[in-house]
């Protein structure tokens, strides 16, 4: 090895959507980066709407994957400036769109052995059926240590409270 081929730093690869569970991974993988002097790396992964073949057949295929190629970086930049502020992680952070089922995004990103790769966990419905899916594909093929991240237990009271507070309304449309 060179004098100018110093060794790559430690990296911990975090999931990142906007959703509960993703901010709660965010959370825990900014303070295992900041106790292992590691590099945070937030992903954000993307898919076009209705995946690559509806991509295709839009009338102007590059400047429509262009443009959700700008929302998921705006998008990742807002829930990162939300959750950090202008203070930003207190680590080195490396944030990345990537092009790609969350999973398999996550997976290529934390590809060295000393990489860490955190994701949130879902419990419930919807929520559960996707972010399930990611970790257990995280854990089924990921070559670093996995951290999977349940969620807080916070949200179920949120959800708790949410349900409580939703009433409904009969509206009379005859009128209308």
């Amino acid at each position: 090895m060179s004098g100018n081929d110093a060794p790559a730093a430690a990296r911990v690869v975090v999931g990142v959507s906007g959703s509960l569970n993703s901010v709660a991974a965010l959370r825990r993988a900014t303070a295992l980066a900041r106790r292992l002097g590691a590099e945070l790396w937030p992903v954000l992964a993307w898919e076009p709407p209705g995946g690559d073949p509806a991509a295709r057949r839009g009338p102007a295929p590059g400047l429509l994957v262009e443009e959700w190629r700008r929302l998921a970086r705006q998008r990742l930049a807002s829930v990162l400036d939300e959750i950090f502020g202008a203070e930003g992680p207190g680590v080195p952070m490396h944030a990345l769109v990537v092009r790609g089922t969350p999973g398999r995004a996550l997976v290529a990103t934390a590809n060295r052995d000393d990489d860490v790769l955190v994701v949130g966990t879902g419990r419930r419905g919807l929520q559960r059926a996707f972010s399930g899916r990611v970790s257990r594909h995280c854990l089924a093929h990921a070559h670093c240590p996995v951290l999977a991240v349940p969620p807080s237990p916070l949200e179920s009271d949120l959800l708790s409270v949410h349900r409580r507070n939703t009433w409904h309304l009969r509206i009379d449309t005859r009128g209308l």
